[in-house]
């Protein structure tokens, strides 16, 4: 099995250096705890997880005896398990302890980040960690976050490998996960579907106690079935039999535990026709093809969601850009109540940048079209791109590129 360094490596190193306490949050299987333990190769920090019921049972019941069992500096997994621990933390990072004392991770980022607030505002540096972008997997890890801009698109060219449309659903079916990619477990198939069984074992079991585990993962599948779509919260509960609430209910666990997350509606005072509905994405396009049934890349190119899922994959590597240098995505997409939609719109610098996202090898003109609805708003139009399979950079004129996915 070999490590696939992660882009995350070196912003942990900067930030360990001014920060006693670091939280790295993030999906089930990202690669947090791998990425930290490679980190601390010789450096003397011990490590301990919560997944262990012995110490979690005792950083529950004596937290201050568990941080002296296990003193600083010390990486702390699977944290959630245990958010007695925070307040302790907090108290050790008050008496001064040094940067890079405490490393935390865990996979429940949205509970994290709230304790995180409560017990160790100012105190933490919180970081999210993503599934591996294209850039780690088949580049050199060395992009920065996506912009709309001619230079920055063309810099963008030495980092990363160009694909063809066959070789780009390839990475789609194939998904980002850092035990699957790197070799560990090399049957797609058997890890995904372990990957589920676990995650509703442990991740979904925790927050929903006594939930039905098969219907649970019927409901995922039916999730995975409407990725770039806009939600419809009543259709995924007819297709599995449960009621609206529960599937509200659910829904806001899979995006707790980071299995998906969503696209708000931009709209702004001048914009009023907007519609409110937002937009569902899987962190794992690999996850959502093999939930949906797709046995090959071929099949998937060809199949009923190749342009949603291709939306997917593109606005998911470009979330990662950003989280890769723990910078904020200020994210949304566009549509009105007259059906016209930009798939993608990046808020930057005081100005909106539309996106549209097609499977298409040489996309027209128009398929810039509503993007000329942003001037009618509050904020001046920037730089925009249509983002499709062409293998070359282009451009419709100077404020609209062409840009390969693989470019991301």
């Amino acid at each position: 099995m070999a490590y696939i360094k992660r882009t995350l490596e070196k912003k942990i190193a900067e930030i360990s250096r001014e920060y006693a306490c670091i939280l790295v949050t993030g999906p089930r299987q990202v690669g947090k705890s791998t990425m930290l333990q490679h980190l601390m190769e010789g450096s003397g920090r011990g490590r301990v997880t919560l997944d262990n019921v012995d110490e979690r049972r005792l950083a529950k019941t004596d937290p201050a005896l568990f941080l002296e069992v296990h003193p600083a500096p010390v990486l702390i997994d699977e944290v959630q398990y245990a958010p007695e621990l925070f307040s302790y933390i907090k108290i050790k990072v008050d008496e001064g302890a040094s940067p890079g004392s405490y490393w935390l991770t865990g996979s429940q980022a949205f509970r994290l980040m709230d304790l995180a607030r409560e017990s160790l505002a100012g105190r933490t540096a919180i970081v999210h960690m993503s599934t591996l972008s294209q850039s780690e997997l088949y580049g050199d890890g060395e992009t920065s976050p996506f912009t709309v801009g001619l230079d920055a698109v063309n810099s963008r060219r030495a980092h990363l490998a160009p694909c063809t449309a066959a070789e780009m659903y390839e990475r789609i079916w194939r998904g980002a996960m850092p035990a699957h990619r790197s070799g560990k477990y090399t049957d797609r198939d058997v890890f995904y579907s372990s990957y589920v069984q676990t995650y509703i074992d442990r991740d979904v079991s925790d927050m929903i106690p006594g939930v039905d585990k098969l219907l649970y993962a019927d409901f995922i599948r039916a999730a995975a079935c409407r990725v770039g779509q806009m939600l419809n919260v009543h259709d995924i509960a007819k297709d599995v039999g449960v009621s609206d609430d529960t599937a509200k209910r659910w829904l806001a666990v899979m995006e707790k535990s980071g299995v998906i997350f969503y696209l708000r509606p931009y709209s702004n005072n001048l914009l009023k026709r907007t519609v409110k509905t937002p937009k569902m994405y899987f962190f794992d396009t690999g996850l959502a093809a093999y939930l949906t049934g797709y046995s090959s890349p071929v099949i998937l190119m060809n199949g009923a969601i190749n342009g949603a899922i291709l939306e997917n994959y593109a606005v998911a590597e470009i979330v990662k850009t950003y989280h890769n240098d723990v910078k904020e995505c200020n994210f949304h997409y566009y549509r009105d109540k007259e059906s016209n939609e930009i798939d993608l719109v990046i808020e930057s610098d005081g100005e909106t940048h539309p996106l549209e996202i097609k499977k298409a090898s040489n996309p027209g003109s128009e398929l810039a079209g509503a993007f000329k609805i942003l001037d009618k708003g509050t904020l001046p139009r920037g730089a925009g791109a249509i983002l499709c399979l062409r293998e070359e950079l282009s451009a419709i004129d100077r404020k609209t590129l062409i840009v390969p996915i693989w470019m991301i």
